[in-house]
Order: C-alpha cells, then structure tokens, then sequence
C-alpha cells in the first residue's frame, strides 16, 4: 500500500484516496527568532552574547526585513563589533519613539538625583512638575522623537514674546536637561535643544537692596514680633526658609560677665512650603548653607529684645512662627506684615530677598574677601560673592587707587 505523501501545495492524501488539508510547517530560523504579531507585522529576536532576548527596536512589513535584521546582528556578533551598550541604546531608541514627553519627565523627575546620590528636594521637584505642566505644556502629549529644534525654538520665542523672559530660561534649561538623559538613554539621537544662551536669559531687573535710611524705615514700621527678622535677613544674610526654621538654640549669645559681647547665628537647616505636602524641614541650600555668621553687635539690643518679649524658652521652639506660636510662618502669612513695611519705606516692590542682598553689600563695603562672603552668605562658588563686590563699588575704589600709583 503506498504510504502517505506530502503534497507540493499542504495537502495529504490518505489511505482512502481522500484528500486532507495539513499546515506548512513553520520555519526554524537558523539564528534567532521571528514571530508574527496579530497586527500582521514582524517581530524580531535573538540571544546576545550576554545570554539576555534583545528585540529589534522596531517590528517589520515583510518576513524578508526581519530577517535582513537577524542577518546584521549575527554578523556583528561573529566579527566581534556586536555591543551590549550600543544594542541597549537601539533598544531604548525604540520604546522612546512611542514615549511621550510628559511620560519620560515625570520617571525623570522621580529618579533624578545629584553628584552626591541624593533624590531632588521636595520643593525643586514640584518646581520641576510646576514647569511640566505650564510652560512645557505644549510637548506634554508629544512624543520625545517628535520634538525638534525648530519646534523648540519658536516654542521659546513665543515664552520671550509674552514677556516671561525669566520663565522661559529656566524652562528651557529643564527640557534642555531632561532631553539631555533622554539622549543618554538612548531614546533620542540629538538634544533638540540648540539655542545658546537661552537657559541664562533674563529680564535684566536688579535686585535693588535697601539704603540705610529705607531699612530702618523698615524696622520702625514692621509688626514689632518681625523686627529682628528684618534685622537678621538684613546683617545676617540668611534666605527666607533658613529664617523661618531658625530655633532658639540657634542663637548663641557670647557675654563676658553680664555684658553681652557676641550674637553668632547658626544655620543647619531650612524649611520649604510644598503643595499637597505642606512645610518640610531639610537641608540648606547647598552643604555651604550650613554656617556660623556673627551679627555686627550695634544690632544685639534688637535679638535681645526679641529674645525677651516675643520668643519662647524652650530651645527648640521656632524664633519666627506663625499666629498659632508653634508652627513654621508661611510667606502669604508674613506679607501681611512685610508689605506695608516696604510700603512705608517707599520701597512697595522690594522684594524680601533684596534684604539679603543688602547684607552682602555692606560685608563687602566693610572690607570682606570673596571667600569671607561665601562663606558668610552659604555660597557655593566665589562667583555670586563677585557680584556683591562690584555691587559696594569695590572695582570704583581699586581703580582709584590705581590712578594714585600713575
């Protein structure tokens, strides 16, 4: 009896004479794999070197492309220029063409840290979302291959012709520095972001600190519990979160016998205000933040005072807290008190920090060197500190004094 046959066109004939349909067996590919997807496009895969599956970055119209792939990473494995790190970065390419700007910001926001392994701060990744979701709202649903340089440029030129200047610089240098991983990863060839100078632009405003005359006008017409937080914004030169989260304890009063002698203010910590979070103690600014910085004593009689009538005894209570005595003061709640003090002084625009500002200037005025004003300052470079010296007229008096050696 004549056994069973396979016919050219799938079919068997069986015993009988009848005729079966029978699939085609499928091909083994000699490397690696293919599958079909319900799409009716091609899947490719092999094994590397490194024992781990790498897909093909993207899938495939015909059988005969998927393959053509397969043949390129088997000759790349055999002539030994086959990468674990290149082969990543296609691969990473590939899922960043169906990711969206918004997607990739929030994991970057969530995972960044800095040279010293620590996460973002509280308040610098609400920032960082706040900036998302307003003035880089338009690349939100985009995809990150989508964004082009053209595209950012007349993004940043519409921000600059509304009139945010500031705004859009440091947007930009977010979507400068999130793009910037995102090339790294692999998930983008180029950083679209190519306008020089746009993340230090700025709208040219000067923080104008107080004169003399304006700060104790200041002093005279603030709510007296705030006197001394004028006085240690002022001479100190602490920020308003170091201010706010200053203790008792924090104070150190000198005295030889009854006399008091010396006011150093120690600053270790800092408080921020974030939405949904509320206020959370952390770190200063930078570790320069942490600091010892001595009051010019013609300003004691004010702490002193403080001291006596309007702060409480324990050593961790706060020195400036809100109404309820107990909890950290909210700048909303401060402004209150702060807006009609610069008012009264003429100054209605003035902002809190310019009072920090005004420290600086006088410590430079006094004779202070570029390291003695960071240091007193919290800086982490010499180069805000530069500012202040040319701000007190210092480059004016070595010039004049140049002109005496002629």
């Amino acid at each position: 009896m004549a056994s069973p046959r396979l016919g050219a066109v799938g079919v068997r004939n069986d015993r009988r004479g009848s005729v079966m349909a029978t699939p085609r067996r499928k091909r083994r590919e000699s490397f690696g794999a293919i599958r079909k997807l319900p799409s009716g496009r091609y899947q490719a895969s092999y094994v590397g070197p490194d024992g781990e599956r790498h897909n093909a970055p993207r899938t495939f119209d015909a059988l005969t492309d998927a393959r053509g792939w397969l043949a390129i990473q088997q000759a790349r494995i055999l002539d030994g220029t086959w990468s674990a790190h290149d082969t990543a970065r296609a691969e990473a390419a590939g899922r960043g063409r169906g990711l969206s700007f918004a997607e990739y910001a929030e994991s970057w926001i969530a995972t960044r840290t800095n040279r010293h392994g620590d996460h973002l701060r509280p308040r610098t990744a609400a920032e960082y979302r706040r900036l998302v979701k307003g003035a880089l709202a338009p690349f939100a649903d985009q995809r990150l291959t989508a964004i082009s340089p053209d595209a950012v440029r007349a993004w940043y030129s519409a921000l600059v012709t509304a009139g945010t200047k500031t705004q859009a610089a440091r947007a930009y240098e977010l979507l400068k520095s999130i793009l910037s991983t995102a090339v790294a990863d692999g998930r983008l060839k180029t950083n679209p972001c190519q306008i020089r100078g746009a993340a230090s632009a700025s709208t040219g405003k000067k923080v104008l600190p107080p004169t003399a005359a304006e700060l104790q006008k200041i002093v005279d017409a603030i709510t007296p519990r705030y006197k001394a937080a004028v006085i240690l914004a002022a001479w100190a030169g602490v920020r308003y979160g170091e201010l706010t989260e200053l203790r008792v304890k924090d104070l150190e009063l000198v005295k030889e016998g009854d006399t008091l002698q010396v006011i150093a203010v120690n600053v270790s910590r800092a408080v921020t205000h974030v939405t949904g979070q509320g206020f959370i103690v952390g770190q200063t600014k930078s570790e320069a933040g942490v600091r010892t910085i001595v009051l010019p004593p013609h300003v004691n009689p004010i702490i002193e005072t403080h001291l006596r009538e309007h702060a409480s005894r324990f050593p961790e209570a706060l020195l400036f807290p809100a109404a309820d005595g107990a909890t950290h003061l909210a700048q909303s709640a401060f402004y209150k008190h702060w807006n009609p003090a610069r008012t009264a002084a003429g100054r209605p625009d003035m902002p809190w920090h310019a009072l920090r500002h005004y420290g600086a200037t006088r410590a430079a005025l006094a004779g202070a060197t570029l390291k003695e004003l960071q240091a007193r300052l919290g800086h982490s470079t010499v180069a805000a500190a530069m500012r202040y010296q040319h701000t007190a007229g210092r480059d004016e008096e070595l010039a004049r004094r140049m002109s005496d050696l002629a």
